[in-house]
């Protein structure tokens, strides 16, 4: 199928990177008035942000349990992701497997040759082939389209910001006792709530990119609807203490987790129902060509 570009989730997704840019221009340009050199700022965020570029796939892997295995172990789920990153245009990625019953996947990696895609044991036993194939074109679209590394740049200053926040005691600088320290922490919650808000409305636009992405992969939108249907259904019979170990990772999964009201404030997704309506738009469009 011929990728397409999708303007108005184009246009909104560059409409929130560029509120964010200046927010973050706005917050550097104050912080920089409680200390005496920028040069300490840029050191502190420049080396924090490489080591969250660098290593931010390892320890998504990590906080999921997950490794990776080869194609001997799971010859089946290697043939798919191969076929599918072909037609794709994309190189072939490492793939991981965690063992959970909670049925999900998520893609990690910094660039396109770096990519990960990992699938959870209990997406495995859920779903048909025609359904994996579309969560998996789901995860190559995300890849395709660079989403790991924009979240992650898009959400390093926010990520500053909760610092400066929790640990704001350690802020010095020539203001200390004119309550410069207090300025810059009120600024940094007000930065950290605005980007918290921002970052999630542009996840929840790349994730309805990346839905329409996969299903032009597969050519099939409506088995990538059945696979989000059939994964929100069986969220339902995992238990609590599996979806409370998982939660720290909802921005990367393909359904996240929604239970309790953390899930539902930290919502990095649209809704199933949403999604499934697009989808369903998509496999009339293709249908009436």
């Amino acid at each position: 199928m011929e990728w397409q570009t999708d303007w108005g989730l184009r246009g909104r997704m560059v409409l929130t990177m560029l509120l964010l840019g200046v927010l973050y221009l706005v917050f550097i340009g104050i912080l920089s008035l409680y200390f005496t050199s920028a040069l300490p700022i840029l050191l502190v965020m420049g080396a924090f942000m490489g080591a969250q570029f660098l290593f931010s796939d390892k320890l998504a892997l990590k906080s999921m349990g997950a490794r990776e295995v080869e194609e001997s172990e799971y010859p089946d789920l290697y043939r798919s992701i191969r076929r599918l990153s072909q037609q794709a245009d994309l190189p072939m990625p490492t793939v991981a497997v965690a063992d959970t019953s909670v049925p999900n996947a998520f893609a990690a990696g910094r660039s396109r040759k770096t990519a990960t895609v990992c699938v959870t044991t209990g997406l495995l036993s859920a779903l048909d082939e025609d359904e994996l194939d579309g969560v998996l074109a789901h995860e190559l679209a995300h890849v395709k389209n660079r989403d790991v590394a924009v979240m992650t740049i898009a959400s390093f200053l926010s990520t500053i910001a909760f610092l400066i926040v929790r640990w704001g005691w350690l802020f010095g600088g020539r203001n200390r006792r004119g309550g410069g320290v207090v300025v810059a922490i009120v600024v940094s919650l007000v930065v950290w709530v605005v980007s918290f808000l921002l970052i999630r409305a542009l996840s929840r636009y790349r994730e309805f990119a990346a839905d329409r992405g996969g299903a032009l992969i597969t050519g099939d939108p409506a088995a990538l609807a059945s696979a989000l249907a059939t994964i929100d259904g069986r969220m339902d019979r995992v238990p609590d203490e599996d979806l409370r170990s998982q939660a720290e990772m909802n921005a990367f999964f393909v359904i996240p987790i929604t239970r309790g009201f953390v899930g539902k404030f930290a919502r990095t997704h649209p809704s199933t129902e949403r999604r499934i309506e697009r989808l369903q738009t998509l496999q009339r469009e293709l249908s009436g060509r």
